[in-house]
């Protein structure tokens, strides 16, 4: 087995994000201040997720429902790249990919193994992963310094702080909409540290990463569209010559 690449090192330090939750955050309905649709066509997109997860989260979760030789057939990855720059937990592409951290030793530190992470897009859905990753912010109510916006309570500390930089929550204010009712604002986030990416560059890197999710969640879906498709295409083509067959066959009865 490889020696765990040093960009893990932080993510090793992650507890369970979805998993060691308290009771009232199991659901996760808060606000989602950020909109996003998963794209999965981006091959180029998927690729750097898959690269992004790697490296950041795979240190403290699996993708158990995965295999190194799906992900690499899927996404036009030769073998000895893969092996080069995303297995960093076995050198046998066959395996599933499987976090780094022990898994009875996890829970005995954290009170809870680091979960799963293969269909998390769709238990939560996209949108609800993008923006649990884009509203981390400091709080020193919670044992690690963090808390989350759509997950209060969460016990995952910001590994992509060095990313995004570190930021506060400031309250929300209400407003008054057209009609003089009432309006409650959302509440924002204020900068206070930079990261190493600018906003843009970390709101691409949380999209790509989360459309890796979305396509390990299921990663035959891709074929289903294309076989989908063509199917449609084909009836398409069946009914317009079946009308024209029927039109040969009766243009003569009166």
């Amino acid at each position: 087995m490889k020696r765990i690449n040093r960009y893990l090192r932080p993510a090793l330090l992650a507890t369970a994000a979805l998993g060691a939750l308290p009771a009232h955050a199991a659901g996760g309905h808060g606000p989602m201040p950020y909109s996003f649709e998963p794209d999965t066509g981006n091959l180029a997109s998927v690729q750097r997720g898959a690269r992004n997860f790697m490296n950041y989260c795979s240190g403290c979760h699996s993708m158990a429902h995965l295999r190194y030789s799906r992900l690499g057939a899927d996404l036009g990855i030769p073998e000895d790249m893969l092996a080069k720059n995303l297995m960093f937990t076995s050198d046998k592409p066959g395996d599933h990919i499987m976090s780094a951290m022990p898994a009875e030793a996890s829970a005995g530190w954290f009170g809870a193994t680091p979960p799963d992470l293969t269909v998390t897009t769709r238990m939560r859905q996209p949108q609800w992963v993008y923006n649990y990753l884009m509203t981390f912010y400091l709080d020193d109510n919670r044992p690690l310094g963090t808390n989350n916006l759509i997950l209060p309570g969460a016990s995952m500390p910001n590994v992509l702080g060095s990313l995004q930089g570190w930021q506060v929550m400031e309250e929300a204010h209400g407003e008054q909409d057209e009609g003089g009712h009432g309006a409650h604002a959302g509440p924002s986030f204020k900068r206070v540290s930079e990261g190493s990416l600018s906003d843009k560059e970390f709101e691409k890197f949380v999209a790509d990463t989360v459309n890796f999710m979305v396509y390990a969640a299921e990663p035959g879906r891709a074929d289903r569209v294309s076989m989908g498709m063509k199917v449609i295409l084909f009836l398409l083509l069946f009914t317009g010559l079946a009308w024209l067959l029927k039109r040969e066959f009766w243009k003569d009865v009166h």
